[in-house]
């Protein structure tokens, strides 16, 4: 790759619009044009021109339905590259002019789904707690160990072809950007993410990326994981 190329590539996130866009899309979901527009505050010819330019740029992938216009992250490594650099801001630096938007902050740092897998403090604890467990071994690099694929597989019931689908690695830890640790990411972490889901062990807050345990997945997380979930607590939901 060529400096000229980076740099176009770091000028797509060089714009208030454009980022706030890619921060939004960190929760693996697709949003409207109209509805990114609205996030923004922009009109939503001016959205479809940010939008045009992420596209180009391979940050973001669309489909067409009807008369809508959906865009989601083009793929991990999008979510991966954004999570990347927000790990590189200093936490201590955001001022809060509110108190919706200093809860707003802490319910993110205490859970939050990074594209489609778990990070905060909520993903950070299960990795540690994998880890601790010997499912994870990090200590040259991050790898699934057989004890892990056996625990996936069997405890969580994922399918093994599940697991091996495509190319993306089977594990990858992504620097969590508000913990400064390794939560789970790859493969794995996105089924993990996806059955804690569906077993109804977490929630979303609202419509935004910020996840709740619920009285269910607090008692599965003490069950499969020992994790001592009062210092989680900030992210449970009733």
């Amino acid at each position: 790759m060529s400096a000229a190329e980076l740099a176009e590539l770091a000028s797509l996130l060089a714009d208030r619009t454009r980022a706030r866009f890619c921060l939004a899309l960190l929760d693996g979901r697709a949003w409207t044009a109209g509805e990114l527009a609205s996030l923004a505050g922009v009109a939503p010819a001016t959205a479809s021109e940010h939008l045009d330019r992420l596209l180009a740029g391979g940050l973001l992938g669309e489909r067409r339905q009807g008369r809508h216009r959906y865009v989601r992250l083009a793929d991990h490594r999008a979510a991966h590259l954004i999570e990347g650099l927000l790990s590189h801001l200093d936490p201590t630096a955001e001022r809060h002019r509110t108190l919706r938007t200093a809860a707003a902050s802490s319910a993110l740092a205490s859970g939050r789904t990074c594209y489609d897998h778990l990070a905060g403090r909520l993903g950070v604890a299960i990795t540690d707690a994998m880890t601790a467990r010997g499912l994870l071994d990090l200590s040259h690099g991050c790898a699934l160990t057989g004890d892990g694929m056996d625990w996936l597989t069997g405890a969580l019931r994922i399918a093994p072809d599940e697991l091996r689908a495509g190319r993306r690695p089977l594990v990858k830890c992504c620097l969590d950007a508000t913990e400064r640790r390794s939560h789970l990411a790859g493969a794995a972490g996105a089924k993990l993410c996806l059955r804690m889901f569906d077993n109804g062990w977490v929630k979303r807050i609202g419509t935004g990326r910020a996840v709740r345990l619920t009285p269910s997945g607090v008692a599965a997380l003490q069950e499969l994981l020992a994790i001592d979930t009062d210092s989680l607590a900030a992210g449970r939901a009733d």
